[in-house]
């Protein structure tokens, strides 16, 4: 007999482990509600056409194609199934692929449904994704995305909504974070201006590692991406940017005032703080210049959340862009979106112990059972006690007390409630804490006012 497993990269979930995701999930999504976005799904395979070229070579290769079903050589010459070509077969019987990510459907989605779409279109989504990568620690192919977008509207009032949604999910996980903010039309700006426009991905990647080499090395690294002595001088006030988010604008705006596009980013970075500063944030928001994610598709703001408490990678990204439905034929659809870590948040409640004890959702009460005669007694009463909201099980055999209790002890249930013929004639509840171990005989009323 072959031993039970699952396909490596993936996980099965507890109860417990399940009840602890679906509190981050139901905390995003009354966050999310709040703000008036609304929650779609789309299937968990789309057809190829969709998914290929949109994440680029190294996108295409990680994609799981599903095989078609029914006799698919029929369609197939001798000479193109002895070419081996694994490429070329793969798109002969297979049409579909499971989704890599939320983003690519919702873009399908947003063309296919956008005469019943109205606009700005704010979706949120939370749905399994699938990479055929190389599982390694915290790196799965299956995992979960929390995707929230705003699209349809070009107003930089959606980048201070989606910094107070940030802000309040992790202020109700009880979560320390700051949100870091940088604009892709800045880092546009630093390279044109030091006249290095096509290195700005080596920039960043080489200005982004100041904390961890230090200024020289740095420096060496430049020089390794060959820019010129006089761009890496130009850089240096802006790589050594200190002070407040304020402070640092100024900064930028003396030295990229000759740049077009990096001076509409610092008047988009002003406007979203003029807004923020009215509002009252629990997390730090900090201008950060070495932050570049998504650099091939975001065009305005960039958004990264960090943990400060654990150490651990980012545990929310995201930003503005410009053109997401330009790859289905519909140009035009600007929009900016975040996406919650579900699984890196998981952790980082884990490590730090934050759930709340009530968010498991586990057993408050057992009645023991001690047989037939009490049980009959017993099903309406435990009705009533269900409907006032308490979660509670009749243990169903009439087993010994011994096993019984031992059960409560495994479930971690706090309460056990005990009735015997003296209790069924008095009308009354024998109600045992687990942890103390005191007993009390109490009326149905009063057992339910306990709870």
């Amino acid at each position: 007999m072959q031993k039970p497993s699952i396909p490596k990269g993936t996980r099965d979930f507890s109860p417990e482990e399940m009840a602890k995701r679906n509190y981050i999930f139901n905390t995003i999504r009354e966050v999310y509600h709040l703000y008036g976005f609304q929650q779609i799904e789309t299937p968990a395979m789309e057809t190829l056409s969709t998914l290929m070229g949109k994440y680029g070579d190294e996108g295409d290769k990680l994609l799981f194609k599903i095989q078609n079903s029914g006799d698919y050589f029929s369609g197939l010459t001798d000479e193109e199934l002895l070419s081996r070509n694994a490429a070329k077969l793969a798109c002969k019987f297979c049409e579909k692929g499971l989704r890599y990510d939320l983003t690519v459907p919702f873009a399908r989605y947003v063309v296919q449904h956008r005469n019943e779409i109205t606009f700005p279109f704010k979706r949120y989504q939370i749905q399994p994704v699938w990479r055929a990568d190389r599982p390694q620690k915290g790196r799965y192919r299956e995992f979960y995305q929390c995707d929230g977008d705003v699209v349809g509207s070009d107003s930089l009032v959606n980048e201070v909504e989606l910094i107070q949604i940030m802000d309040e999910v992790f202020r109700r996980f009880g979560i320390r974070v700051c949100i870091k903010m940088n604009n892709r039309k800045i880092l546009s700006g630093i390279a044109e201006i030091i006249g290095e426009a096509d290195k700005i991905v080596d920039i960043t990647v080489a200005i982004d590692k100041l904390d961890k080499i230090g200024l020289d090395n740095v420096n060496e690294e430049l020089r390794s991406k060959e820019l010129s002595e006089d761009a890496i001088a130009r850089l240096q006030p802006i790589i050594m940017l200190k002070g407040t988010n304020r402070e640092k604008l100024a900064i930028l705006k003396k030295e990229l005032a000759a740049s077009e596009i990096a001076m509409k980013g610092i008047a988009e970075m002003e406007f979203i703080l003029d807004r923020i500063e009215r509002l009252e944030l629990t997390a730090e928001l900090e201008l950060d210049l070495t932050l570049a994610r998504g650099l091939n598709y975001y065009t305005g703001a960039i958004f990264e959340v960090k943990a400060l408490d654990v150490q651990i990678g980012s545990i929310t990204g995201g930003g503005r862009y410009d053109n997401l439905t330009g790859v289905f034929g519909m140009d035009g659809v600007s929009g900016v979106g975040i996406s919650f870590g579900a699984d890196r948040i998981f952790d980082v409640l884990n490590q730090l112990d934050l759930y709340p004890a009530d968010s498991l959702k586990t057993t408050q009460l057992l009645f023991v059972n001690f047989g037939e005669k009490e049980e009959n007694y017993l099903l309406p009463l435990i009705s009533k006690v269900r409907a006032a909201g308490i979660r509670t099980e009749l243990y169903p055999e009439s087993a010994k007390m011994k096993k019984q209790m031992g059960y409560a002890d495994t479930k971690k249930i706090p309460f056990v409630a005990i009735v015997g013929e003296n209790e069924i004639n008095e009308g009354k509840i024998n109600l045992k804490n687990m942890l103390t171990g005191e007993q009390f005989l109490v009326t149905l009323e009063e057992l339910i006012e306990k709870f």
